[in-house]
This record gives C-alpha cells, structure tokens and sequence, in this order.
C-alpha cells in the first residue's frame, strides 16, 4: 500500500462533471509521466486543466519534500465531484424562457510514491 505523498484540488472548474470524468478515468493508476502525456494529447475540454492540476500536486510534493523524485510518483486517487450550477434564462418562442443550467466540477487529485510492487 502506497503512502499519499501529496494532493491538489480545483474546485468550480466550468464544465460539467460527467465530461471531466471521462479524462479522469484516463490517468488513474498511473504514473506521473505517463500521465503528462496522456493529458498532453488528449484533445477534451477538461484536460489541461487537469494536467495543470497534476503539475500543482508534483510542485507540492517536491515542495513538502525535496528528497522525492517526481518520477517515482502515481496517480493514486483522483475523483470528480459536481460543483454548483449557475442558472441563467434563454428566451424562448412566443414569449416564454428556457432555464439553462452552466455546471461546474471539482476535481481532486493525489498522488503516492511508487514502491516495488506496484510497477
């Protein structure tokens, strides 16, 4: 079982949460390097945010801790969680509006260190 090493979080992150799940599911489980590359080419909405939010949880691991080799390093856990929704009125025929609903998601990512049995 490997150790948490570090985490970030974005939160009210525009976008729906089940479009930023489909990137999330991506990465999950893998290393650090491999992961960069799969949010580099990935052509989604929600994965440069993402790849953005990986890059904070390497500096802030590097940062708690200086002697960590960020290419030692795995996705451990990231998840998606909805955020709030942002309601705004859409005119309509004849007079009448259409409720359209702006999502938003929170995403939270951590990472672990690799140990031997896990490669």
């Amino acid at each position: 079982m490997a150790n948490i090493v570090s985490s970030a979080t974005i939160r009210h992150l525009r976008g729906s949460a089940q479009k930023a799940r489909l990137v999330v599911d991506l990465i999950r489980g893998k290393k650090v390097g491999e992961a960069q590359w799969i949010l580099t080419s990935t052509k989604k909405y929600a994965a440069a945010p993402i790849k953005k939010l990986l890059n904070s949880a390497i500096a802030n691991a590097v940062d708690k801790d200086p002697a960590v080799n960020p290419d030692e390093l795995m996705v451990k856990t990231v998840f998606v969680d909805e955020g709030f929704r942002m309601k705004r009125v859409r005119p309509a025929p004849m007079g009448r509006a259409y409720r359209v609903q702006k999502r938003t998601c929170h995403i939270t990512l951590q990472l672990a260190a690799i140990t031997a049995g896990e490669e």
